[in-house]
């Protein structure tokens, strides 16, 4: 049945709405450059503003040829559109690798051709079988696609389905924000999508008039509300997904994914260069074929010992480390395997030990030297100079021994221990040395467990606290409070304080040629205390004397354990 007058006059105003909101809409994105998305939906919106505006000047044009050529202009905008949603939905979810231009150019290949064929229609009948007339109240039917009509309508519904895809991920984020913005750009898709699929089988009244620039007035709000309420570009997902990408890509531990066949699924650019092969040689591989000693490999965890792989260098250590994957319903598909390069810390450790027995064995063996030829030729004060020298360096070669203890119980972990015992070896251990300081300590619960290395901190807090305390009744107070499942001790004693030059090295957190402390115990009591995941603090006592405060987390409870 042929349209009637009415219904010409009402199709005008709707699509002048739909101009109106997507021209807003537009304007908005164009504002957001260059956010990732803005640019591909200014012309998405631009194509379907066109589109509308030639339907517009369509039914209003006087003469049969003008009525065409606004049928043929609008091709511009129905060809541009689903390039556009496609570049839209790839870039803003972060999948702009396959943005580039020659994907550009491949994707433009169909619309061009769709232009061409539209300039020369008069020629063939691959757009149109009969390209139409004039019905009555001057509209123009298109009766019959021919073959290029069904491929442009079949490469407008690939790529918008593609696109789609993409924005599907939205929905399954953990983010509200992102699942709106989905929901949204979803609605923009969905409106012109069905009603151009309605208007292709028949559903609607044959006016003549593909009726979906009418429902991009829908795509338009939905637009609009994704770009000003959902914040479409001001929270974008796409450094999201590219971080996550360049995590797994860029970084420095080497790391493959297995299936639970144990076939090698993806890799990272690090485990190229450990087993010296191209990417595709990788993949799809037996993990057993790539990986020297696999069946060593546990199914969970780390690999006892290290793992060593051969390249033309020589041979490397790694740390083998295995992580479970799991699906949503807790089953395994595949593993994570991560290959760390342990070859410096095998070196560096290899060089403390060696320094530890220097300072075990050389050093104490020259002092004693010292001692024993000081006491043989003389008696006067040099000679007692020298001896204190020489038992000064004695000590320091100590202190060096424990700083070395303390950086290789950092490496092993947080070896936890109860603080209460801690506290009572450190001040027995004092009683013993220095039986004429008073030392008093709180009461502590013995649950309460910390990292090991906080034994050797208090050590060197209260040895300090002690050592320079020149009052005529020394005095070291410990104590001890838990707040927010933290743990803070403050040594506090009656000495003449701790000199604002040490304190200010230990701040800068370096020493130099022109500014240095006058020993390690300091730095030993920081070094600890920052192993055991905590920070430490000096103030002034009142009267006299300092107050050093160490605040670590607490590991655990022996309670919590039950």
């Amino acid at each position: 049945m042929p349209p009637t007058g009415g219904v010409v006059i009402s199709l005008i105003p709707m699509l002048f709405v739909s101009v109106a909101v997507g021209t807003a809409a537009a304007i908005l994105a164009w504002r957001q450059r260059p956010e990732p998305g803005a640019t591909p939906l200014v012309v998405l919106l631009l194509g379907q503003s066109w589109w509308s505006v030639c339907i517009i000047f369509r039914l209003r044009a006087p003469t049969v040829s003008s009525k065409l050529l606004w049928a043929d202009l609008a091709w511009i905008g129905v060809v541009t559109i689903p390039v556009a949603w496609l570049l839209f939905s790839l870039e803003y979810t972060g999948h702009d690798e396959y943005i580039h231009l020659r994907s550009v150019i491949a994707l433009s290949a169909v619309p061009l051709v769709t232009i061409l064929l539209v300039v020369t229609a008069q020629y063939h009948n691959l757009l149109y079988v009969r390209p139409g007339g004039v019905g009555p109240n001057g509209v123009m039917i298109v009766h019959h696609g021919g073959v290029w009509y069904r491929v442009i309508t079949g490469y407008t519904y690939l790529l918008g389905g593609t696109g789609m895809l993409a924005v599907l991920e939205l929905l399954t984020s953990d983010a509200a924000t992102f699942r709106s913005q989905g929901v949204a750009l979803l609605v923009g898709l969905l409106a012109p999508w069905l009603t151009n699929a309605l208007f292709l089988t028949d559903f609607f009244m044959h006016t003549g008039i593909d009726p979906t620039p009418i429902s991009f007035s829908i795509s338009g709000v939905a637009y609009l509300s994704a770009i000003s309420r959902y914040r479409l570009f001001g929270t974008n997902p796409a450094p999201k997904v590219r971080a996550r990408q360049l995590i797994f890509d860029r970084m420095q531990a080497g790391a493959i994914v297995v299936d639970t066949n144990d076939h090698i699924v993806d890799t990272n650019d690090s485990c190229e260069d450990i087993f010296g092969m191209d990417e595709q040689d990788i993949l799809g591989a037996p993990a057993a074929e790539i990986v020297p000693g696999y069946d060593r490999l546990p199914c969970e965890g780390a690999l006892s010992g290290h793992l060593t792989i051969n390249d033309e260098t020589g041979e490397h250590p790694y740390d083998v480390t295995v992580t479970p994957i799991s699906n949503v319903r807790g089953k395994s598909i595949g593993r994570v395997i991560t290959f760390h390069d342990i070859s410096r810390h095998l070196r560096q450790q290899q060089r403390l030990e060696v320094l530890n027995r220097i300072l075990r064995h050389n050093i104490r063996t020259e002092t004693n030297i010292i001692h024993g030829y000081v006491d043989r030729f003389a008696d006067d004060e040099d000679a007692q100079t020298v001896k204190r020298r020489a038992l000064r360096i004695e000590e320091m070669g100590r202190k060096g021994r424990e700083a070395i203890q303390l950086f290789n119980g950092g490496r092993e972990g947080h070896d936890s221990r109860p603080l209460s015992a801690l506290l009572q070896q450190c001040l027995d251990s004092a009683r013993r040395e220095y039986p004429e300081v008073t030392f008093e300590c709180d009461s502590l619960d013995d649950d309460v467990t910390v990292a090991r290395s906080l034994g050797t901190v208090l050590s060197n807090v209260v040895e300090n606290a002690v050592e320079h305390n020149t009052s005529d009744d020394p005095h070291v107070w410990v104590r001890v409070r838990e707040a927010d499942q933290r743990v803070h001790i403050s040594v506090v004693d009656n000495g003449p304080g701790i000199d604002t030059y040490e304190l200010n090295v230990l701040e800068d957190g370096s020493e130099t040629a022109l500014k240095h402390g006058s020993g390690l115990g300091l730095w030993i009591a920081k070094w600890g205390t920052e192993i055991a995941g905590g920070n430490i603090s000096f103030s002034e006592n009142n009267p006299t004397g300092s107050v050093v405060t160490v605040d670590v987390p607490i590991l655990s409870r022996d309670g919590d354990r039950d």
